[in-house]
């Protein structure tokens, strides 16, 4: 019988901590699949700050760096800096990227680091128990807008992607989702070209955002979360390419 199917040796084995449905786990896989094609495992070094991510070391067979929450990409930065030959990467929740370490990843893109940033963004602070991030979207219910989030005194989502494709320091920024099956094979292909640029050396950071599920605080099924980005997440933060310099060159 041939095989069809396994685990990539640059995901451990072991038992996961996150919730039933959580898009982090597909992710993490999608990340490790694609060190080991490119072979860099024995070179990438990632970076996780605070939120439900912290634990990404538990999970991916690299280096990890535990930092201080939205000062993964100032850690990175130092990193590739003293470390030009290693491939850096962080890994980043909406709560700690678009919130606590929005100047820190606008200002990394500003000054063109060779970074690979993966941005998962499910809308609400996971950790902490469900509050309003800066990316949840308008009427959505969370443990700190029971009468779901409103534009007047609570703000429109922020829409980081469009946001940092201004930057000329960024030089590849996509947006994708976890919600369905070829939507997971393009976020893989997504992370596979930010992560080739800067093994190509390519001058800047890239960016892939990710629409993720998080089923426990959207208070929803797996499948009915998966729905939801479908049916109102993508409305406020469409997929696609936002800026790719490597092809607008061509």
């Amino acid at each position: 019988m041939k095989t069809q199917f396994k685990r990539t040796p640059v995901l451990k084995d072991c038992p996961t901590h996150y919730c039933p449905g959580c898009g982090h786990g597909i992710a993490h896989r999608l990340l490790a699949e694609v060190i080991e094609e490119l072979g860099i495992q024995d070179r990438t070094i990632g970076i996780a700050p605070v939120g439900c991510a912290v634990l990404a070391y538990n999970y991916l067979d690299v280096d990890m760096i535990e930092v201080a929450h939205g000062r993964a990409p100032a850690v990175a930065t130092g990193m590739k800096r003293c470390n030009p030959d290693r491939i850096i990467f962080s890994y980043q929740g909406d709560g700690d990227l678009a919130a606590i370490g929005t100047a820190e990843i606008i200002h990394a893109a500003h000054r063109a680091e060779q970074l690979t940033v993966i941005f998962i963004n499910n809308a609400v602070f996971g950790m902490t128990g469900g509050q309003m991030a800066p990316t949840t979207v308008l009427g959505q219910v969370t443990a700190t807008t029971p009468e779901g989030r409103q534009s007047h005194g609570e703000g429109y989502p922020l829409q980081v992607s469009e946001l940092l494709a201004l930057l000329p320091g960024a030089i590849y920024v996509e947006r994708c989702a976890l919600s369905n099956v070829p939507r997971i094979r393009q976020a893989k292909a997504a992370m596979k070209h930010a992560f080739e640029l800067q093994m190509q050396g390519a001058p800047g950071l890239s960016l892939v955002e990710i629409l993720s599920p998080c089923p426990t605080y959207w208070r929803m099924s797996p499948s009915d979360a998966m729905q939801w980005i479908e049916d109102h997440m993508s409305k406020v933060f469409p997929l696609g390419r936002l800026k790719d310099m490597e092809k607008d060159e061509r």
